[in-house]
């Protein structure tokens, strides 16, 4: 009887913490926190606000893929920007918008981008609209299969994003990460559609990982020390 008692009033005090949260404007489902849409985004440069007004309008063309919402390019800047990447990977291109997330923290870091993505159109529409931001002249977009191509990197990298062909999210997993420098971050959108990577970064004692962004999205996971 005390056990159930106990359930009981967690849970009503869970309902109570959400009615309050959203009454607030606080929560929102599957975000599970205060959302960033009512967060401004603020630039301290004109370099930074060359960036941000790119980013503003590439989302309003109709032929932008938007790979990424502004919430959790957010996240991926503020992540880049809070280890000082170097040396950031991403693993599906698309035309441009998470690179020039990237971007606003490698003017920061002095860092570069090496991303790879398999259709040429979006590649070309993503080179431009890395030259628009002005953020071109530290981003290399290599075009093909990226199963491939990573084969070919061999510095040690910081930051690792993979937002590209979901059965493809363990192979990338397991050719990057002898890579990734120990504290680094591996990065992988949309992981409720990746199961077997799930399993290999949450069961794999040398990584730590967590869940955030859109609807806990976005995989961050860390390379221990």
């Amino acid at each position: 009887m005390l056990t159930k008692r106990i359930v009981v009033a967690g849970v009503a005090l869970s309902m109570a913490c959400l009615a309050w949260g959203q009454r607030r404007g606080g929560f929102r489902p599957g975000f599970g926190g205060r959302g960033m849409e009512g967060v401004p985004l603020q630039a301290n440069s004109e370099a930074e606000k060359r960036v941000l007004t790119t980013l503003q309008e590439a989302q309003k063309v109709g032929e932008t893929y938007l790979n990424v919402p502004v919430s959790d390019g957010r996240l991926l800047r503020v992540l880049a920007e809070g280890v000082g990447a170097k040396n950031i990977v991403e693993l599906g291109t698309s035309t441009g918008l998470s690179g020039m997330w990237f971007g606003l923290a490698l003017m920061k870091t002095g860092g570069k981008l090496t991303t790879f993505e398999i259709d040429p159109g979006r590649a070309a529409t993503a080179r431009a609209h890395f030259k628009k931001a002005g953020v071109d002249q530290f981003i290399t977009v290599v075009v093909g299969d990226a199963h491939k191509n990573v084969q070919q990197l061999k510095d040690p990298i910081d930051v690792v994003f993979i937002d590209a062909d979901k059965e493809g999210y363990l192979d990338y997993l397991k050719k990057l990460l002898p890579l990734v420098r120990p504290g680094g971050l591996i990065l992988a959108h949309n992981v409720e559609t990746a199961s077997d990577y799930v399993s290999a970064v949450t069961t794999n004692p040398d990584l730590e990982t967590v869940f955030a962004g859109e609807n806990q999205g976005l995989g961050i996971t860390l390379k221990k020390r």
